[in-house]
């Protein structure tokens, strides 16, 4: 481009007709080039400021990290509020839905929730669903208050036995929601996955628990939930039960025909068989694949329901006055689906 320059303003140098035809034309692709070079530059300035917007987006809506308590099952999520008067993005519902699709219990560490905000926040996930008693000490209706003190909540709460809550509905909760207001010692919740806990059964009790049925004996008619059955969002192997005596009516026994559609009811099992059977199972399978919830005030999680069993270990009603006050205040969001074989 220089020497270009120098040669026009030059009255001396004459290049042949062919040579300065030559020239005029690398001139004009050099002069393209720098403007390309020019609006090519100017382009991925663009591009790049506007790619660095995105990614500050993307990193804004990255809301929270997980830390996951066991591989497989549970995380803990630190350094987040969830306080607050507005509504919760939809954005960060939507993640929080997603987390719990894969971990199956979110423990959001150290909030501050007043019953509303807790109220506001489960509304969000789904419909709620109060089916309790309504303590006196509860900061909202829609609130079930749990203590180890009766007269700051309902006492004895998950006690019965290992559960899956609402099995005396159609459609069983989907999520609850449990803020630790205040903690006492030895008050732990435990957690079983159910996918893991029936894949570690032998294929025998994998085979004959499928035949199971639980009778309720509650709701209009009585309600028949399959023991097994697919998880619907998941869509991984579930289990739907309870062992506590006063929720079950009995055990409903298919025939063993090898295609399910054509099974038949063959017999009717008491309810403390299988539940005793289930029961010993899960006490053997907590400390293998389940979480011992140890609490800390201010924890505020989201349990998965219908991927998840749980049970409210003996501490959970010691006395206040040598393990202090126990206060959880819980919400329960209404199942969506009949709980059905793959088959329907």
């Amino acid at each position: 481009g220089l020497w270009l320059k120098r040669q026009r303003k030059s009255k001396a140098t004459r290049l042949p007709q062919g040579h300065r035809l030559l020239v005029t034309t690398a001139a004009v692709a050099v002069r393209c080039s720098f403007g390309l070079q020019r609006r090519l530059k100017r382009s991925f300035t663009h591009q790049t400021a506007r790619f660095g917007e995105i990614a500050d987006t993307a990193a804004m809506r990255d809301w929270y990290s997980c830390k996951p308590i066991l591989p497989h099952f549970g995380a803990e999520v630190h350094g987040f509020s969830l306080d607050g008067d507005d509504p919760l993005d939809p954005d960060l519902v939507q993640r929080i839905k997603d987390d719990m699709k894969s971990y199956r219990v979110l423990v959001f560490k150290s909030q501050k929730l007043r019953g509303e905000r807790q109220v506001q926040i489960s509304q969000q996930l789904g419909e709620i669903e109060s089916t309790f008693y309504k303590h006196p000490r509860s900061p909202h209706p829609d609130i079930f208050r749990v203590s180890n003190d009766e007269t700051e909540g309902c006492v004895g709460v998950g006690r019965t036995g290992w559960h899956i809550d609402g099995t005396f509905q159609d459609r069983p909760f989907k999520y609850q929601t449990m803020y630790m207001q205040s903690v006492c010692e030895g008050g732990e919740t435990w957690f079983i996955p159910l996918k893991e806990f029936f894949e570690m059964q032998t294929a025998e009790t994998r085979q004959r628990w499928d035949r199971y049925w639980m009778l309720t004996g509650r709701g209009e008619g009585g309600l028949a939930h399959p023991l097994v059955y697919r998880h619907p969002v998941r869509e991984d192997t579930s289990l739907m039960f309870h062992c506590g005596r006063p929720f079950c009516e009995g055990w409903g026994v298919d025939d063993e025909s090898p295609n399910a559609e054509q099974r038949r009811l063959v017999q009717i099992l008491p309810p403390q068989v299988v539940q005793d059977e289930l029961s010993k199972c899960l006490d053997a399978a907590v400390d293998q694949i389940g979480i011992k919830m140890k609490w800390e005030e201010g924890d505020f999680a989201i349990n998965d329901n219908l991927g998840n069993c749980h049970y409210a270990a003996p501490g959970t009603q010691n006395s206040r006055q040598t393990a202090g006050l126990r206060i959880l205040h819980r919400t329960t969001i209404s199942g969506e689906t009949v709980p059905s074989k793959p088959d329907g």
